[in-house]
């Protein structure tokens, strides 16, 4: 007869996982601002060499850096409603993205009543779009559905 000895095998216990530390809302949203100001003003500089005039019906023109600046400082208020949005609302992640497309809409009136040329008011209806694609899910990613 024939006998089998099994060795009882040892489970160790596996360490849990650490969860990766979720950096707050504002540290995220400073990055995506960066990103976003930097694709306007490469989208803006191709567009202008491109022939876009950005020019309104006094002739006065949107720089170039404005781009940056403007996109970084809409950005950065953005960033501040998804932070308070956070600590106040409810529903965080779906009160934010509600209220930024909302923002994101009405930052089309002045490209549609500056008296900018269609393709000027196209490229910059654009630019704004670009933005919040970049801004919005980030910040919302980092809001939570319902506190």
């Amino acid at each position: 007869m024939s006998t089998t000895t099994q060795i009882p095998t040892r489970t160790t216990p596996s360490a849990p996982t650490p969860a990766p530390e979720r950096q707050p809302v504002w540290k995220h949203g400073v990055a995506s601002a960066l990103v976003a100001s930097v694709a306007t003003t490469v989208l803006a500089a191709i567009a202008s060499a491109a022939g876009v005039s950005f020019a309104d019906s006094t002739g006065a023109s949107i720089p170039i850096a404005g781009f940056a600046q403007l996109t970084l400082v809409f950005s950065l208020v953005g960033v501040g409603i998804a932070a308070v949005m956070a600590r106040k609302a409810r529903r965080p992640r779906a009160t934010f993205v509600r209220t930024a497309g909302a923002l994101t809409a009405l930052s089309f009136v002045p490209d549609l009543t500056f008296g900018f040329d269609a393709g000027s008011a196209a490229t910059l209806i654009t630019l704004h779009t670009v933005a919040a694609a970049i801004v919005v899910p980030t910040l919302a990613r980092r809001l939570s559905r319902a506190r």
